[in-house]
């Protein structure tokens, strides 16, 4: 099985804390993302991704492999029904970066399966949610995350 990398960077004008705290606090994350991401965030610990509409379940599941607030944060990323076979993870680090009055947020999500309806989303998803991140820290709103494109 041939693996896949996806890479994303964006500058925000913000502070490492700031975005540290959107990534990872559930009152941000359903702000731009639609979904609240749920851990301790210690290592070793589970985290889950919990749609805006909680009926729906659990979207992701993972890991935290590693936190060192506010600069690096990796973590696996699965569908839920592979919660248990860790070969079925990716991973994503969230590199976070100071330069001047702004943050560089570079995203590398890995291990992804090429071809795979994962790498498919990812590669979609990431430029949306992070876009919507920028918007939100930025200017205090958060942009319509998943709209479709207009006819």
């Amino acid at each position: 099985m041939t693996k896949s990398t996806f890479k994303y960077e964006i500058y925000i004008a913000s502070t490492p804390t700031k975005v540290w705290k959107a990534l990872l606090e559930g009152e941000f994350t359903r702000q731009y993302w639609g979904h609240t991401n749920v851990s301790d965030w210690k290592v070793g610990s589970e985290w889950e991704h919990h749609p805006a509409d909680e009926a729906r379940g659990v979207a992701i599941v993972g890991q935290v492999l590693e936190a060192t607030a506010p600069h690096r944060l990796i973590i696996t990323w699965a569908d839920p029904q592979h919660r248990g076979d860790r070969a079925r993870h990716s991973r994503v680090s969230f590199l976070i970066e100071p330069i001047a009055d702004m943050v560089r947020l570079t995203i590398t999500h890995d291990e992804l399966e090429s071809g795979s309806d994962m790498q498919r989303k990812v590669s979609a998803g990431w430029p949306r949610v992070l876009s919507s991140l920028k918007s939100l820290l930025e200017t205090g709103r958060a942009l319509d995350t998943w709209a479709k494109p207009k006819n």
